[in-house]
């Protein structure tokens, strides 16, 4: 038996050996130039790299002054603002949405397209729709007061107090279309049966929802919850298009960052060190979730 199963391993070894032989350059991809380029940063941030980089290490002193940047920790501020509401308010609504879609409405195609088409727009476009629609000269706030309701105001981009609502506006107008495809799939999955035993037994829609569909989809939540954090860590492009980081610096993100000082102040050690704390936030998030992805499934 045991020189059965050795005379086997050659024979899975040379098993779809032409899909192997197509994936090395994939894969020498990855390792080279994602992870090769990953560990370059992580060691170029602890130099004193400025227009180039340069092996003149300085141990954590990029990331003392990291933290000691007044306009690093608005970044944060405004990433934790922006991410905690982002997360909840895309949740809720993209599976309130889904839960509406299940219910096999007349033309669900026609509004399954409508609520993914802003999906389909790049951050820039959609930056620069709302940019508009957010003008108080000639967007929501000129057409309310044209109206009749002279005292109205709406012009968060132009509040430094609450700019960053106003690019969260256009986050979820963009994002929850997604969310509500992935939340709608899920809900497809779940067994018909399961409907009919709680319509048997007399158990409200809002508490089956609560008490069983959502437990069931639990790997449709954290999915879900994995795709918009990584999005909510590294947003550029929304901000870039319709503040620019302004007023001042009341919309600050840290990808805008990591840019301005990488491409624009010409200290790329500031700006390494910068993405590496974005690498260990992708970490964080990243890493639980594949334990609990494939490591339950290994154990089960």
């Amino acid at each position: 038996m045991a020189g059965q199963a050795r005379s086997g391993r050659p024979k899975q070894l040379f098993r779809n050996l032409n899909s192997k032989i197509a994936s090395i350059p994939m894969i020498l991809t990855a390792v080279v130039i994602f992870l090769g380029g990953t560990v370059w940063t992580v060691i170029y941030s602890f130099t004193n790299s400025k227009l180039l980089p340069r092996a003149s290490f300085i141990g954590f002193d990029q990331y003392e002054r990291l933290w000691a940047a007044p306009r690093w920790i608005i970044s944060i501020q405004n990433l934790a603002i922006y991410g905690i509401l982002s997360l909840i308010f895309s949740l809720v609504i993209g599976f309130v949405l889904a839960a509406l879609m299940d219910q096999k409405i007349r033309f669900e195609n026609t509004f399954r397209t409508i609520f993914l088409y802003p999906f389909a727009l790049s951050f820039i476009v959609t930056g620069l729709v709302w940019q508009w629609l957010l003008n108080p000269e000639f967007g929501i706030q000129s057409v309310v007061r044209s109206m009749g309701w002279e005292s109205f105001t709406f012009d968060p981009l132009y509040n430094s107090e609450i700019v960053i609502y106003g690019i969260l506006i256009a986050a979820l107008w963009q994002g929850t279309g997604l969310v509500m495809c992935l939340m709608l799939a899920g809900l497809r999955g779940i067994d018909e049966d399961i409907w009919k035993a709680t319509r048997v037994d007399g158990i409200p829609m809002w508490k089956t929802y609560i008490l069983i569909i959502i437990p069931m989809m639990r790997p449709v939540f954290i999915t879900t919850l994995v795709i918009i954090a990584s999005g909510i860590v590294k947003v550029y492009d929304l901000v870039v298009a319709q503040t620019s980081g302004g007023p001042g610096i009341a919309s600050e993100v840290p990808a805008k960052y990591v840019y301005d000082y990488m491409f624009q102040a010409q200290n790329l050690g500031q700006g390494f060190a910068a993405s590496t704390m974005m690498l260990l936030t992708v970490a964080i998030i990243v890493i639980p979730w594949a334990y609990l992805e494939f490591g339950g499934k290994k154990r089960g």
